[in-house]
C-alpha cells in the first residue's frame, strides 16, 4: 500500500483495517453497511443526535432529504436480499422520514417526502 501522507496528523491508523478482500465480504454486509451509514447520516442532518434536533448546528433539512431518498431507494431495491436486516432497516428508514416531516417547517404533500415516491406515503 501506498504511503498515503494527506492523512498525516489526522489520526487515521490504516494498520487497523481488517485485511480482507471486498470479494469475501457477503452482499447483504455491504448492503446492510451502506444503509446504516446512510441511516446515521440522515440522523446527523436532522439533529437528532443533539438534545435539541430544532436548534442543533448539523441540521441540514436539504442534505437529510438527499440521504433519506437515498436510503429508502437502497432499502427498497435490495429488501429481498436483506433477510432479517429488512425490517429494522426499513424502521429506522420510516423514523427518519417522519423525523423529517416533523422539521420541516413546511411539510411536503403526502407521497412527496424524502424517499416516498419509493417507499410510499409515511403519516
Amino acid at each position: 500500500m501506498a504511503d498515503d501522507s494527506s492523512n498525516a496528523g489526522r489520526g487515521v491508523d490504516y494498520s487497523d483495517l481488517p485485511q480482507r478482500e471486498l470479494a469475501e465480504v457477503p452482499s447483504v454486509e455491504v448492503i446492510s453497511r451502506a444503509a446504516v451509514m446512510l441511516l446515521s447520516a440522515s440522523a446527523e442532518r436532522l439533529g437528532l443526535a443533539d438534545e435539541d434536533p430544532d436548534t442543533s448546528p448539523r441540521r441540514d433539512l436539504d442534505e437529510a432529504r438527499r440521504l433519506i431518498t437515498a436510503l429508502a431507494g437502497l432499502v427498497t431495491a435490495s429488501a429481498e436480499y436483506l433477510g432479517a436486516h429488512a425490517a429494522p432497516l426499513r424502521d429506522g428508514l420510516q423514523s427518519v422520514q417522519r423525523a423529517f416531516r416533523e422539521a420541516s417547517p413546511v411539510p411536503d404533500p403526502p407521497g412527496q417526502g424524502p424517499g416516498e415516491k419509493y417507499t410510499g406515503p409515511v403519516h
